[in-house]
């Protein structure tokens, strides 16, 4: 392409494709992320695999649950630890709904 510029492929709506497998990748990564959190989350607070008991064992979930964790103090306290636990799962459905937008 001698002096012409680079063009990302278009699909019919207009969106590069490069857009949707981005977005593909890092709804991937999240929900990876998500998975690893969660198994330190259970590791730590139950101590399975002989580990000790460790109050700070979701401290990787609150970035990953920001902003709707901050909505887990309108719950009975004893829900607190679990509502932070689940709540990068609306992040990732509303990831799955914009990638599935973009792919559309």
């Amino acid at each position: 392409m001698a002096g012409g510029s680079f063009r990302l492929p278009v699909k019919k709506g207009g969106v590069p494709l490069a857009l949707a497998l981005v977005c593909v990748w890092v709804l991937r990564v999240f929900i990876a992320l998500y998975v690893a959190a969660l198994g330190l989350f259970l590791i730590g607070t139950f101590g399975f695999f002989s580990q000790t008991r460790d109050p700070l064992s979701g401290v990787f979930l609150m970035p990953l649950g920001l902003p709707w964790n901050r909505f887990a103090d309108l719950a009975p306290e004893p829900a607190w630890p679990w509502l932070a636990a689940l709540a990068p799962l609306v992040n990732v459905a509303f990831l799955g709904a914009l990638c599935r937008w973009v792919r559309n």
